[in-house]
């Protein structure tokens, strides 16, 4: 019997890298909660901003929070005034958690080249089409014949589960082009998972894209 592995991490340590880059032994377990509780906040916050990631790094003196989305403008917003309210936010956050800590924080966003190429914005093209009441059947045609096109993608495969179309049984439908090597360590496969509220129900949304093998 095989299991199911998520695709980033049977992969970290040989072609990707934390999410999360610091090491404290004493501390280890308040970080790590921080860490889950603020990114979790950050993309409900950040919901349909196409965010890719959100990585964190910290040193003794500074907290540094990445985001990385094809829409940096609306995350920054008009004069950096939404950039200047996520980090007032974030600050309080940081408070409730560890009042003693007054390190800086710093909030970086970077822009995503090629957004066709990224699962987790793919995910959130397929949420905005649905929610919009879109044909599932369609979208999903639509979304894979647009990333497929794209030169840096092999292969792509996307799945979707729930009361699709509002019908009274759910099942699974998905759709595939080319190859998904997930058994390939050096496959560079980007995964992702999310949900697109209906009010008939939540639809789940996976996402498998392929870019090609990688050699460092």
């Amino acid at each position: 019997m095989s299991h199911s592995v998520h695709p980033y991490s049977f992969r970290l340590g040989i072609i990707r890298d934390w999410k999360s880059r610091w090491f404290n032994m004493k501390k280890y377990t308040t970080f790590l909660k921080e860490d889950v509780l603020i990114r979790e906040w950050l993309e409900k916050k950040m919901r349909g901003m196409y965010v890719e990631s959100i990585d964190i790094e910290r040193e003794p003196n500074l907290f540094h929070i990445i985001i990385k989305t094809s829409r940096p403008g609306i995350v920054i917003g008009r004069k950096g005034e939404g950039i200047d309210n996520l980090k007032k936010d974030i600050s309080k956050m940081l408070h409730k958690f560890k009042a003693d800590d007054k390190g800086e924080l710093k909030l970086t966003v970077e822009e995503v080249t090629s957004p066709e190429s990224r699962a987790a914005i793919v995910a959130h093209m397929m949420i905005e089409g649905l929610e919009k009441r879109m044909s599932f059947r369609r979208l999903l045609k639509q979304t894979i014949e647009k990333v497929a096109s794209n030169k840096d993608v092999e292969g792509v495969k996307i799945m979707l589960a729930g009361r699709l179309d509002g019908a009274e049984m759910s099942r699974t439908e998905w759709l595939k082009r080319g190859r998904i090597p997930l058994q390939t360590l050096r496959a560079d496969i980007d995964f992702a998972r999310e949900k697109a509220h209906m009010p008939y129900g939540d639809i789940g949304i996976k996402v498998w894209i392929y870019r090609g093998e990688r050699f460092e």
